[in-house]
């Protein structure tokens, strides 16, 4: 099981490290796109799309990324409050929650993009982007990959309950044990 967690955690941190380069040369290219528009009076519509085409991987590979590393939104006042038992089933419903989104908006997608692919869907404006089904396949993939991290966190939060569990049936054998001890002393 630690070898699952781990392979989809490589793949959650490559996915990450291209949501950043793509953040990195969005904010390139948008210094860019100003430098040249105020600076040399010249634009380009195939560089400005690409602008809003690059929010696309950030946000939807970042999604699973930030929630395997825990930066995402959570009402910390009711969940520090809980005991472990509690947070850990917490853990387990969301987790089968948000594996059922993801996978059902990743399926979902995969006919949108087939048909932008089928369609040479590209950009309606003269000097756009072609090729729009590649910025669309992020869907399916993003919403896979925050499927595939549901399923990390479901199976780091079974360890946790069953390490709760194996804890709670040391303290029961070692209090048998000890109460035991204490009437064979008598």
């Amino acid at each position: 099981m630690q070898s699952l967690i781990n392979t989809i955690a490589t793949i959650l941190e490559a996915s990450g490290w291209l949501a950043k380069a793509c953040a990195l040369v969005l904010v390139a290219l948008v210094t860019a796109n100003v430098f040249a528009r105020y600076f040399l009076s010249a634009g380009n519509v195939g560089l400005q799309e690409l602008e809003w085409h690059l929010i696309s991987p950030i946000a939807l590979l970042g999604m699973s990324y930030a929630l395997q590393h825990g930066e995402h939104v959570r009402v910390d006042v009711f969940y520090e409050k809980m005991s472990e038992q509690t947070r850990i089933l917490v853990d387990m419903l969301t987790a089968v929650l948000t594996f059922a989104v993801g996978a059902y908006l990743a399926w979902v997608s995969i006919p949108y993009v087939e048909s932008s692919f089928a369609m040479g869907q590209g950009s309606p404006d003269p000097g756009g982007l072609p090729h729009r089904f590649l910025l669309k396949a992020f869907i399916p993939i993003g919403f896979g990959l925050l499927a595939l991290q549901a399923t990390s966190a479901l199976l780091q939060a079974l360890a946790r309950f069953r390490h709760c569990l194996e804890g709670r049936a040391s303290r029961s054998t070692n209090l048998a044990n000890t109460t035991r001890l204490a009437e064979e002393n008598r």
